[in-house]
């Protein structure tokens, strides 16, 4: 399979990204370095965010790569999971990286942390695979308890994401699994500092899925009347300095929080919508169209005074 991105659209979202220009040539080597450098410049420019199922006429959102590519390169956009899987599956193809799309299964938040059963496929994650046979996760799309970086198909390696927060990925199965030992899958993990439990948030198995499967993922998660992607607008942005990721700022509904590596503090509460598309404007550099603030009044999800 070819990327649906020429050389000259590449260029430009590396310009986009403030991809170093001395690493674009090539000759320079696509291992994990690389790898890893492309993910930091990515997350710290095109965010997470959820706003196309809510500040639009249709309140749908497409796969369609040029679509995203169009979506991703202007205004501090971005997308969530499936969108930024399938946009950053080309990028890569197009730099030469061998690489395919996975499914993966979640658990929901209680009280802050992921609990109880794993819901159906509603995310997904990036599987490159080096010449020497090493595989490595890329997820740049998972929102703030993501990783930072990519991360080797390495059984209980921790690995130091934001500030004092650790992941890894933990080779095991599913407590739902009928025959655990032949449906071993690769468990995200994440916490927040050494001396706490492992929390475990995602799995995925290494087998590919296609454009259709990702579609229909993404039909449900856009429309399924359960969805919480229909009742919460949701941005993550990450934040660099340097090569380095150093904390992050969220938009979850009326409220603006930030993380610089040591605790979440609450910096801004939208009063209205007027209040909320300046917090984008200021927090995230997202400059929506007029079409899109309109595309918000009169849905389930607008701010309004009174709130």
């Amino acid at each position: 399979m070819a990327s649906a991105y020429c050389p000259e659209q590449i260029e430009r979202y590396l310009d986009y990204i403030d991809f170093p220009p001395h690493l674009r040539a090539p000759d320079t080597p696509r291992d994990s370095a690389f790898l890893t450098r492309l993910h930091v410049h990515q997350i710290s420019k095109i965010p997470y965010d959820n706003l196309s199922l809510h500040y639009s006429e249709t309140h749908q959102n497409s796969l369609d790569p040029q679509l995203l590519y169009d979506k991703f390169t202007r205004n501090g956009r971005g997308g969530y999971c499936m969108e930024t899987a399938v946009f950053f599956r080309h990028v890569l193809m197009a730099l030469g990286f061998r690489v395919y799309t996975a499914g993966a299964r979640i658990r929901y938040r209680r009280d802050g942390i992921p609990q109880g059963p794993y819901i159906g496929w509603v995310h997904c994650v990036n599987i490159v695979t080096f010449e020497n046979g090493e595989k490595w996760s890329v997820d740049v799309g998972f929102g703030g308890d993501g990783a930072t970086k990519p991360l080797r198909l390495e059984s209980g390696v921790a690995v130091q994401n934001l500030g004092s927060q650790e992941v890894r990925l933990v080779y095991d199965s599913l407590p739902d699994a009928s025959e655990p030992h032949q449906q071993k899958v690769w468990i995200y993990q994440y916490r927040n500092s050494s001396d706490r439990d492992w929390n475990s948030f995602y799995a995925f198995a290494e087998f590919e899925f296609f454009q259709a499967d990702l579609e229909q993922m993404n039909f449900w998660t856009s429309n399924f009347p359960t969805s919480f992607q229909r009742f919460q607008v949701l941005i993550v942005k990450f934040l660099r300095t340097g090569e380095q990721i150093v904390g992050k700022v969220m938009l979850a509904d009326d409220k603006v929080k930030r993380n610089t590596g040591s605790r979440t503090e609450i910096v801004k509460i939208c009063g209205n919508e007027d209040e909320r598309v300046r917090a984008l404007k200021d927090y995230f550099d997202i400059d929506l169209t007029e079409e899109e603030v309109q595309g918000i009044r009169g849905w389930l999800t607008e701010l309004k005074a009174s709130q």
